[in-house]
């Protein structure tokens, strides 16, 4: 059986910081989405796509490659292509 957590709320109300505690406590595996959906746009943006085109952004999915990565102080990163962003 898998377990997945979602909180929502509005920004700067202290989502990822009860999260991250929860996540801790239970020994979860904390995964920010915020951060996926941040280096989705970033590739976006270096390509001169508009968010707003979504045909254009889907196609883009299949080129890029993001990874949920812990670097060597055990935090979270994000890469895009294997840079850490």
């Amino acid at each position: 059986m898998s377990v997945a957590i979602a909180l929502d709320g509005p920004a700067g109300a202290g989502k990822s910081t009860i999260a991250k505690r929860v996540a801790k406590a239970l020994d979860y595996i904390y995964v920010d989405t915020g951060a996926l959906y941040r280096t989705i746009g970033l590739s976006a943006m270096r390509r001169n796509i508009e968010p707003v085109e979504s045909k254009e952004v889907s196609d883009m999915l299949s080129e890029i490659k993001v990874e949920l990565a812990f670097n060597d102080k055990m935090e979270q990163i994000v890469l895009l292509d294997g840079e850490d962003v």
